[in-house]
């Protein structure tokens, strides 16, 4: 009897595949806002010099990219699900390896696998967004050494204006197969408290979230929510 597999379209496939075309630089900034053109910056990691960093969903690895160069860590571990992501990181960065190293992996399974190994696991709209909550935030414990951090910027509200979530669901939000045809995938837009429950829940401590309001107008644009938490010692 034959077995008939199917392959998960990579909703990925077309995201970020313009600018990296035209622009191959390692970004000289570091932002958490959703426009990306201001507000607080890597400085909010605190010191990274000879720290392991992690970055959950990095897509093609700016952030990852500017910390590897801009900040002297001793690595700086890239992770995403998206064979896509992964080789566009892969063209633009491979070259800043040892520092920099590019994962292709679910950030689930990544975690796990990298027990007590992080000092510092950040995503700037990237796995947390997309990751049940209930399963990506325990993992990130479980990766982080005591003490560690994490931090993430996340929507505030939807896109549309649409108020974020009062409970933990996800709402579906269109996306594109590689073959340009429209789908969706499931994103996590929850409201601040949400957030402070579940990582309580997983096991952080000192939790702290902070609103960026979006820096410009229009259509698209949206508020961050910047939260940080903390590993028990």
């Amino acid at each position: 009897m034959s077995r008939v597999t199917t392959r998960t379209p990579d909703l990925w496939h077309h995201y970020g595949r313009a600018r990296a075309t035209r622009d191959r630089a390692v970004p000289g900034t570091f932002y958490w806002r959703w426009s990306q053109d201001a507000g607080p910056g890597s400085e909010i990691l605190g010191e990274l010099t000879g720290r392991c960093v992690g970055d959950l969903g990095a897509g093609a690895a700016q952030h990852a990219a500017h910390l590897a160069v801009h900040h002297q860590p001793v690595r700086v571990i890239a992770v995403d699900a998206s064979p896509a992501q992964h080789a566009m990181a892969t063209d633009l960065y491979a070259h800043l390896a040892p520092g920099l190293q590019i994962v292709q992996s679910d950030v689930v399974p990544h975690l796990h696998a990298m027990t007590r190994a992080y000092d510092v696991l950040y995503s700037v709209f990237g796995a947390l967004d997309f990751t049940d909550p209930h399963v990506v935030l325990p993992a990130a414990a479980a990766g982080l050494k005591p003490g560690g951090r994490l931090v993430y910027s996340t929507l505030a509200h939807y896109l549309n204006g649409t108020p974020a979530q009062p409970e933990a669901i996800a709402a579906d939000i269109p996306a594109r197969t590689p073959e340009g045809e429209a789908t969706t995938m499931r994103r996590w837009v929850l409201q601040e408290h949400v957030w402070i429950e579940l990582l309580d829940a997983a096991g952080f401590i000192n939790v702290t979230v902070d609103v960026l309001p979006a820096a410009t107008g229009g259509q698209r644009t949206a508020d961050t929510l910047l939260v940080s938490a903390y590993r028990p010692s």
